[in-house]
């Protein structure tokens, strides 16, 4: 498929006229070819008018239909072929086996909700029969679950194909009977426009209405903003910057009719080194530490920024070896221009800092463009009276924190912001001051693992891909696993509708074979 640099409008393929935007060779710096052309106020307003007079109809679609339909995406994403693979690398500077990784991981998103649609269980229907005789009597109430209308989604640079275009945002509000608006990532706009149309013809295979999907490119965060404001837009989906994550809330909650925003923003993942770890394994761990930093050159929303121990000889040999294995990772490719800069400033940022230290470095980088790995180390006291050292640094560096005792090491634990994750290594002898951290943690995080590393996120029913505020503006939800979709729908009572004219997923016919919920019972049988 031929890149135009063309956005979409349901079934049409639209060039702007409203400024250009240019992909950049991650890896150069290079200007590609060719240019795309931004959208203005008029085509954020018709696809949202075409993804509102979408929203009914693609809604009451049988769940085979919409499951069909995503099942399509994911198999015109795999036909794109190795020009997708290649554009990705080209945009991203991203290695070949990560983002043919992450190209599975997309499709199989999409394969995972449209599985998810087919068991029915999204529609957590509830029926309560009427009780006439009881007093007062109980009418008869019936619950299903239905799209909250047309969704928003702004691509990710960190994931150009997984938290993107067709990505878990968009599957999962698709999934839910959402139309889908997806603002392109400036920093990969030929991936986007392959994968839009993957998009766009799947919809026409499939026979979707036509507003179903659309994808618009900017040059300025203003498109973005109409996007947001556009009254038939009833949720956001997003994965950034802490800055741009509040900046949409803001625009969101200040709507003549508000609406949710479900942003992915910042994270510094703390790791917590108990001392029998330390003793039993710590230079294994510090291996697998290493590895987890700087894997994607530190470009993920799980990498292990922030480590706390207790000090003693354990904790220096961990340091020590923690110190060669970063000194032979090589220098790494950064997203964007921005991106580099941005891991530059933060890096400036610890060396000033008072009371820390850096400790250990990467290989030098040959290239402006390319960035090496960092690790510091302050003690407690320091890390505790300063906010800046818990500010996330989006790249390969890690802040160490030395404590005296259990006291500091907890008191680090309840200071620290919402986190998407907190890791722990332990042997049998640290469960007691496991114990006592895992009440914190389960406050602060939405993940905790144990004896591993938080890079990698398995798509799958338990994930949970979020946590509370800066980690995600909603810690109620995931953006992971099937449980994403739940951001996309709400609940509608049915209270004495005759059975005719209920939806099917709570007919007493129970047409669809779906389990529910009958009188506080789970059944999937109708009454008889």
């Amino acid at each position: 498929m031929q890149i135009l640099g063309e956005m979409i409008l349901g079934r049409r393929s639209i060039k702007g006229g409203a400024g250009e935007v240019h992909a950049v060779a991650a890896a150069t710096g290079e200007r590609l070819e060719p240019a795309f052309g931004c959208g203005d106020s008029k085509f954020v307003d018709q696809a949202c008018a075409l993804a509102e007079a979408a929203f009914d109809p693609y809604r009451q679609l049988a769940d085979e239909r919409r499951a069909v339909f995503l099942e399509a995406i994911g198999q015109r994403v795999l036909d794109l072929g190795e020009p997708l693979i290649e554009r990705v690398i080209l945009e991203s500077g991203l290695p070949r086996l990560r983002v043919e990784g992450e190209r599975m991981r997309t499709v199989n998103q999409l394969r995972l909700f449209a599985t998810m649609l087919r068991e029915g269980r999204w529609h957590d229907a509830v029926l309560d029969d009427a009780l006439p005789e009881r007093h007062p009597p109980r009418p008869a109430l019936a619950r299903r679950r239905i799209g909250l209308g047309p969704v928003a989604v702004f691509g990710a640079s960190n994931f150009p194909l997984a938290f993107s275009v067709a990505g878990g945002d968009t599957a999962s509000a698709l999934a839910a009977g959402c139309p889908v608006v997806v603002k392109a990532h400036p920093a990969h706009p030929g991936t986007s426009e392959l994968v839009g149309k993957a998009i766009q013809r799947a919809a026409i295979d499939t026979d979707m209405p036509e507003g179903v999907f659309s994808l618009v490119f900017g040059n300025t965060i203003e498109i973005g903003e109409l996007l947001v404001r556009h009254p038939a837009i009833q949720a956001v989906g997003f994965t950034g910057s802490r800055q741009g994550g509040l900046a949409l809330v803001r625009l969101a909650q200040h709507r003549q009719r508000p609406i949710p925003v479900y942003a992915e923003m910042s994270s510094i993942n703390p790791t917590f080194l108990l001392p029998g770890a330390l003793a039993a394994r710590g230079p294994v761990i510090a291996a697998g530490f290493a590895n987890s930093l700087t894997l994607g050159t530190g470009q993920f929303c799980t990498n292990p920024g922030l480590v706390i121990a207790l000090a003693g000889p354990d904790l220096d040999a961990f340091l020590n070896a923690a110190q060669a294995q970063l000194a032979a990772k090589p220098a790494g490719t950064m997203l964007t221009a921005s991106i580099c800069a941005a891991y530059g400033r933060g890096l400036d940022r610890l060396r000033r800092s008072a009371g820390v230290e850096k400790i250990a470095s990467g290989q030098p980088p040959a290239q402006p463009d390319k960035v090496g790995a960092a690790l510091f180390k302050t003690d407690a006291s320091t890390f505790l009276a300063s906010a800046t050292l818990a500010e996330e640094n989006f790249g390969p560096s890690s802040l160490v924190v030395v404590c005296t005792d259990q006291a500091e090491l907890l008191a680090v634990a309840a200071h620290f912001e919402g986190q998407l994750t907190a890791t722990l290594h332990v042997e049998s002898g640290d469960y007691d001051l496991a114990g006592k951290l895992l009440p914190i943690l389960e406050r602060k995080v939405g993940r905790i693992l144990f004896n591993d590393f938080p890079t990698g996120v398995e798509v799958c029913a338990a994930m949970v891909h979020g946590g509370p505020f800066p980690a995600s503006s909603d810690s109620r939800t995931t953006s992971v696993g099937p449980a994403a979709i739940e951001r996309f729908l709400r609940p509608v009572c049915y209270q004495n509708v005759p059975d005719a004219l209920l939806p099917p997923s709570l007919q007493e016919a129970n047409p669809l074979g779906i389990s529910r919920m009958r009188n506080s019972e789970s059944r999937r049988d109708s009454r008889r």
